[in-house]
């Protein structure tokens, strides 16, 4: 590929011709070892419908947070009163945000147990655990460290554009197929993109090797199976050589302090929808909005855990289920976990709604290929998709 962009070897990453290649799928050491696919909607067992609780019921009330004008923190109290899943109805989902708990030793003593229950649970559902007994530790602490690398605003470096910044996403993620990396891999990598271009000066010569270093970074984490780094070089069309790639990497290394931590918006879709016992259309929906977020510059000022929520109250929306009251109470349920204003993530989805309209038309339309197979349910071809900016007049 030249160095003055990345559409040169558009023929090498052809989504479109992808179909009749009869690739073996590059697996984890874990996955391979069973048939569960832990990024597959959970089932939900008919026995979870009802729960017996022993301990002291308690009934959620809401308060304003003293550090923060925009969140509503909730906090529970005992009573003698029974406890039932349509309890969380009664208003509309008030929202948990993790600003301002650092003086609590735990945000257990925020959260009931019947929560805390239907998490353990999806997390085994979802294989994310070994062992249930680690999986509520395991959700406080990415409560905690979504927050550590945030972004204060969607700025850029002078050099760079939103429309450049996507431009080089799609072309990750056409790279991420083709390798058949798993999905968490994708979300790391554009991380650490978004942390890189803002510590790194880097020209925009070099903007795709970073990108290429950043995927490379997160298949280290994520993946057991990796590439050599001469075909990362032939995907670039040998425009960098081996050297180049490696220095670069040391530096992207350097500049991030060798931290690579990030809790995936992922993950926390597939732990809302477990709990809120979404349908597999709706999970495919979700995945595909989130997705788009990736491509867009605004949402990297956003937690991951409001892209997820946020991205699964639009597909809600989208689909327009029927609802039931089981699954009205265990949405309430799921959503009341969810961080940030009403206002935010109503701004979220209609950032996510407008993506989802026009994806189809844009030249970065890596994404909507991607989930346009029959495997996805063919979910971005859905026709509320065209309206989606309408439907955000109806309340979530």
């Amino acid at each position: 590929m030249a160095r003055t962009g990345f559409c040169d070897s558009k023929p090498l990453l052809d989504l479109r011709k992808k179909a009749d290649e009869k690739r073996a799928p590059l697996r984890t050491w874990a996955n391979a070892c069973g048939p569960i696919d832990r990024l597959q909607p959970a089932e939900v067992e008919d026995s979870r419908t009802t729960l017996v609780k022993t301990e002291p019921e308690r009934r959620w009330e809401r308060r304003r947070s003293t550090q923060t004008s925009e969140s509503i923190i909730m906090e529970f109290h005992e009573e003698n009163k029974a406890y039932t899943a349509e309890d969380e109805c009664v208003e509309k989902p008030v929202l948990l945000y993790p600003h301002g708990l650092q003086g609590l030793h735990s945000l257990q003593a925020l959260v009931p147990s019947l929560l805390r229950h239907e998490v353990e649970i999806a997390f085994e559902k979802l294989d994310l655990v070994w062992d249930r007994t680690f999986a509520w530790d395991m959700f406080l602490d990415m409560m905690r460290t979504q927050t550590w690398h945030s972004f204060p605003n969607a700025d850029l470096p002078r050099n760079f554009t939103n429309a450049t910044r996507a431009v080089l996403v799609d072309w990750i993620i056409q790279v991420h197929e083709l390798m058949h990396f798993q999905e968490e891999t994708l979300y790391l990598a554009i991380h650490l993109l978004n942390r890189a271009l803002r510590q790194l000066k880097v020209t925009t010569t070099n903007l795709q090797l970073l990108g290429m270093v950043c995927l490379f970074l997160a298949a280290k984490k994520e993946e057991s199976l990796l590439p050599e780094v001469s075909g990362l070089c032939s995907l670039m069309d040998n425009t960098y050589t081996k050297h180049q790639l490696l220095r670069m990497e040391r530096k992207v290394l350097s500049a991030l302090k060798f931290d690579l931590s990030f809790s995936a918006p992922l993950y926390f879709l597939l732990i809302f929808a477990s709990v809120a016992r979404c349908s597999a259309m709706a999970m495919w929906m979700a995945r595909y909005l989130l997705e788009l977020s990736l491509l867009d510059g605004q949402c990297v000022v956003f937690l991951p855990v409001q892209l997820a929520g946020a991205a699964l109250c639009l597909a809600r929306q989208v689909l327009q289920e029927i609802p039931t009251a089981e699954g009205e109470a265990a949405w309430c349920l799921a959503f009341s976990i969810h961080a940030g204003s009403e206002a935010t993530v109503l701004r979220i989805m209609r950032i996510l709604a407008n993506a989802a309209s026009k994806a189809h038309a844009r030249e970065t339309c890596a994404t909507y290929v991607k989930f346009s197979s029959s495997e996805t349910m063919h979910v971005s071809r859905h026709p509320g998709l065209k309206n989606a900016t309408s439907l955000l007049g109806v309340g979530t």
